[in-house]
């Protein structure tokens, strides 16, 4: 993945409504959410649903598709792991396999849930 993708993924998700309607589509999974469950989901006003949904698809991390006269939209699972991947490709300033790192690496559910945590999310 080339970093001026990485960068548009990350620049799309440094918001907290974009953030919120992400991680609801990748919770819903490859069958993703209409626009309307995702509005009543989050609270948010169709009009600006509608932007920050326009803003995640051209940074290339949701997908839509039409099914019947609903719009379907989902997570880009391979955009997101390659975002990830991009981010923990040098993990821990370590030279070693990929795989070696990973479980140092890894957030903790607890983590990875808290709003505030006293201690960092991995281990690094």
């Amino acid at each position: 993945m080339e970093k001026k993708d990485v960068l548009a993924g990350l620049a799309a998700l440094a918001q907290e409504t974009r953030l919120d309607i992400f991680r609801l589509l990748v919770e819903a999974g490859p069958e993703g959410r209409a626009a309307g469950s995702i509005a009543e989901a989050l609270a948010v006003a169709p009009a600006t649903l509608s932007f920050h949904l326009s803003a995640l698809t051209n940074a290339g991390l949701i997908l839509q598709r039409r099914e019947s006269r609903s719009l379907i939209y989902s997570a880009d699972f391979e955009r997101m792991t390659g975002i990830v991947g991009f981010l923990s490709e040098n993990c821990c300033g370590r030279s070693a396999s990929a795989g070696a790192c990973l479980p140092v690496c890894a957030p903790t559910p607890e983590a990875a849930n808290s709003e505030k945590t006293a201690s960092p999310r991995c281990g690094c």
